[in-house]
């Protein structure tokens, strides 16, 4: 089971079908500590569920913080003996690509400041007592690195935490295992994160709500927009889900790997569109770090990079920013909540 390191990602799965002679088979269940929400047409009408939930198991024992034995957490503990595997391999290269293209604003080995700000396992802590310039100096994607397949670190205090990509990489996971099934038309949601290929049988695309920003963790979720989603993946990090409260301070749980400190720009949610959920879930995350205007400057030189962004203003009001290309995807949208 994951905790997510953003884990307020907004959108929700609309499933709406109109073919009457050929509904789609629709899976739900349970992973990562969140939902999944998968539906496919298949001729055979085929149940993938059990082979679905076994993927998901075993993904857990490679990248997950909350299995024990998992070989993340083996490299955390400095455990020499363990090799990584494909899952752990794809999560790693994938994190450090992010991280150089995004100047270190996404970076896996922020798990020391996590837990230090009371996101962890053990919960809120006195972060008071916390010394962030000491742990900064064993935070850093430049301070470990992937040698045939084993994990070598500059510093045996770095830790390593894939909680804002591996959720993302799990949508790619078992949309590529429906894909390999003859699956064409499909859409996969795992906590929010989502990827869809091909169309409903009448030809319409799939659809995808995106979640206003909610002042309190327990709002009830309204949509500011509703977009199709075709042949691509979508993911969105926020800070208005997961915070802890300390002395009347909110405290977002997305933390700046260079300060060591939570993000407190005035960037609310970040969604964004790219190929694979992957990229979509590291990508999101990273602009929450880097804040409304290095974002758009990002999001503009990426090539198959589109954003929807939310922030608020100098008055307290919201608005919002979107790519072009994102902005052809809409197919209605409401007003941002004042």
């Amino acid at each position: 089971m994951f905790k997510n390191g953003c884990i307020s990602i907004l959108c929700s799965l609309i499933f709406i079908t109109s073919c009457k002679n050929h509904l789609p088979v629709k899976l739900i269940g349970e992973a990562q500590g969140t939902y999944y929400m998968i539906s496919y047409y298949d001729e055979s009408n085929r149940d993938f569920q059990y082979e679905i939930d076994s993927i998901l198991d075993e993904y857990d024992t490679s990248v997950s913080l909350w299995v024990s034995e998992s070989i993340i957490n083996r490299v955390n503990n400095n455990d020499s003996s363990v090799v990584i595997d494909n899952y752990f391999r794809d999560n790693f290269i994938i994190s450090k690509q992010v991280s150089i293209e995004t100047d270190g604003a996404f970076d896996i080995t922020i798990e020391p400041l996590v837990v230090a700000w009371g996101f962890g396992e053990g919960g809120v802590i006195d972060i008071d007592t916390i010394n962030i310039n000491s742990i900064l100096t064993y935070v850093g994607y430049d301070k470990i690195n992937l040698i045939n397949n084993r994990i070598k670190k500059s510093n045996p205090k770095v830790q390593i935490d894939f909680n804002a990509i591996a959720q993302g990489y799990s949508v790619d996971l078992i949309l590529n295992y429906l894909l390999s099934k003859g699956i064409e038309n499909l859409i996969v949601d795992i906590g929010g994160e989502v990827s869809a290929r091909g169309s409903k049988l009448n030809g319409e695309p799939w659809k995808v709500g995106i979640e206003k920003p909610a002042s309190k963790a327990d709002d009830i979720r309204d949509l500011t927009a509703i977009i199709k989603l075709v042949n691509k993946s979508i993911a969105t990090s926020g800070n208005y889900r997961k915070y802890i409260e300390k002395e009347g301070r909110r405290i977002s749980h997305i933390i700046n790997p260079k300060t060591g400190y939570p993000s407190e720009y005035n960037l609310l949610s970040a969604t964004v569109i790219y190929d694979n959920a992957a990229f979509a879930d590291a990508y999101a995350t990273a602009c929450m770090v880097l804040g409304l205007e290095k974002s758009i400057s990002f999001v503009e030189a990426k090539k198959g990079l589109e954003a929807f962004l939310i922030y608020s203003t100098a008055d307290g009001q919201y608005d919002s920013y979107y790519s072009e290309g994102f902005n052809n995807l809409i197919i209605s949208n409401f007003q941002v909540p004042e």
